[in-house]
């Protein structure tokens, strides 16, 4: 079992281009479609958590599927084998740019997986929205949450506001009998989110560079990171650039870069800046320190999730934050589809893709990647 699970996320962590929405997407229909080791309101539960969570969403949802299929073991295994092909693409680019001072002309090889991943997002809204839209109420919510995040409101409140107001027009239009654990669930969440999110990243005393400050620095990003990659731009120019000093902000910039042309989580974008910082053992620490926050959050959420089902007022709640996550995921979609397809190529790739998503059961969403970057490649060329 945790072989099987070790090789799944390998090769998921080998071939998830396109950011979180993307990875969600391939994981949805390998362990809920393929192996079938969970049930699609299962899979959809644990999204709707994670998106309440600081860390990088695909990577805990690697973990909870872990979790769910093999226990403790599970956990780390997935978590690792999925973060592990990143991390060690990323480490060997770092190495390329200490050593030569430049990074090797890689976008060519990349520029059509994007319109093939838009193809993924989009085959796993229509799964998970079949099963997330149980009525009329929930669809005006996750219309309004969808408004709302593309006026730019930020993906976690939008998705708080969308499980509160759910919570409490689906928990009284239906006069369900209320609990203490029904009632301070959800407000509990809420208040440690206001809490956690706006956690400043200066104050502390750290400035030598030393492998304990590495991994303490980048482990409280990992603490207080919500949102997707580019907020971890952010708090990585506020620190590693303005307050400490360690980096300049065009290391920072190629070392981003680099996180959106590899495979996995953007937060590999933390072995790269640790091995600019204090080489090997720089990018190692770095690496444990953003990612350690989000195995111990799964590990304490994972086990009440079956539990917000049996409380009629914070079930209410995920039902609304599932679909408010669907809407997150739709809005992703439309603000990456106006910057992906903007030729008739992309075009091309991207109904090539929906084509094979949705006409051809068997295929894997591997092949669709690779496919994507084959085509990529050769209108490159024209």
């Amino acid at each position: 079992m945790i072989k099987e699970i070790a090789l799944l996320f390998l090769k998921l962590g080998t071939f998830a281009f396109g950011g979180p929405a993307a990875h969600i997407a391939m994981m949805e229909e390998e362990v809920v479609h393929k192996r079938k080791w969970m049930s699609s309101q299962e899979f959809l539960d644990m999204v709707g958590a994670t998106n309440l969570i600081p860390g990088p969403n695909s990577t805990e949802m690697a973990i909870h599927c872990g979790y769910h299929r093999g226990g403790i073991k599970g956990l780390v295994t997935a978590g690792v084998a999925f973060i592990f092909p990143a991390v060690l693409i990323t480490l060997g680019l770092a190495w390329i740019y200490v050593e030569y001072g430049n990074l090797p002309a890689i976008e060519p090889f990349f520029w059509g997986i994007k319109p093939a991943v838009l193809a993924i997002i989009l085959s796993a809204i229509y799964r998970l929205g079949k099963k997330a839209l149980k009525g009329w109420k929930l669809g005006l919510i996750g219309t309004g949450v969808l408004i709302i995040s593309l006026a730019g409101v930020h993906e976690v409140i939008a998705i708080l506001t969308g499980g509160i107001i759910g919570m409490l027009c689906l928990h009284l239009s239906e006069k369900r009998s209320m609990s203490p654990l029904s009632i301070f669930f959800p407000l509990g969440l809420w208040f440690k989110s206001k809490m956690i999110f706006p956690v400043p990243l200066l104050g502390t005393s750290l400035t030598a560079v030393s492998t304990t400050n590495v991994f303490l620095v980048f482990f409280k990003v990992g603490l207080i990171l919500f949102g997707s990659g580019y907020v971890l731009v952010a708090y990585l120019d506020a620190e590693l650039v303005n307050r400490l000093g360690w980096i300049t902000r065009q290391q920072l910039l190629d070392a981003i870069a680099i996180g959106q042309f590899t495979p996995g989580p953007v937060l590999s974008t933390s072995t790269f800046v640790g091995y600019q910082i204090q080489g090997f053992a720089g990018a190692l620490w770095a690496t444990v320190g953003i990612f350690l926050p989000s195995f111990v959050f799964v590990l304490i959420l994972n086990p009440f999730i079956p539990k917000f089902r049996q409380s009629p007022l914070a079930s209410s709640f995920l039902d609304a934050v599932n679909i408010s996550a669907v809407a997150i995921m739709v809005a992703v979609v439309v603000k990456m589809g106006g910057d992906i397809v903007v030729s008739g190529k992309a075009a091309v790739i991207l109904g090539l893709s929906l084509l094979l998503v949705f006409g051809v059961k068997k295929i894997g969403v591997g092949w669709i990647v690779v496919l994507g970057s084959v085509a990529g490649y050769l209108f490159s060329l024209l």
